[in-house]
């Protein structure tokens, strides 16, 4: 079923989307048709940069389109800055390449940190790669 049709039938006022990260950029282009021209507000949450600190698809598209951005705000468990990056954790190590989504074969863990931290981690990782 259509949003406008289903809109019609049920009194639509609001789209809410987990996960907007995932989307393409067709779909956010498709959320944005939704708000214009059928009035219905849309509220994405998601993450916007991957591990490796570069925006994913939908992500990107939803902050060249969007009316407004809220981030949440959490601080750092070091203290100095609020949490903006991913990293993504691989058998208790920091992992700074490879694919953007991993979803089989690959037992990964991702923890919010401040950039300070996610560039101290990076760093050390590099310093260990170059004595190897």
């Amino acid at each position: 079923m259509k949003v406008c049709e289903y809109k019609y039938n049920n009194n639509l006022h609001f789209l809410l989307v987990d996960e907007a990260q995932f989307l393409t950029a067709k779909q956010v282009e498709e959320l944005a048709y939704i708000v214009k021209n059928l009035n219905i507000t849309v509220i994405c949450y998601g993450l916007k940069t991957d591990f490796r600190t570069y925006f994913f698809e939908g992500s990107k598209r939803l902050f060249e389109l969007s009316d407004k951005t809220i981030e949440i705000e959490r601080q750092c468990s070091c203290g100095r800055r609020n949490k903006t990056v991913n990293m993504r954790i691989e058998k208790g190590i920091p992992v700074f390449e490879g694919n953007q989504i991993m979803i089989d074969g690959v037992e990964a863990e991702y923890t919010s940190v401040c950039r300070d931290c996610y560039m101290e981690e990076k760093n050390k990782r590099r310093i260990k790669i170059r004595k190897m």
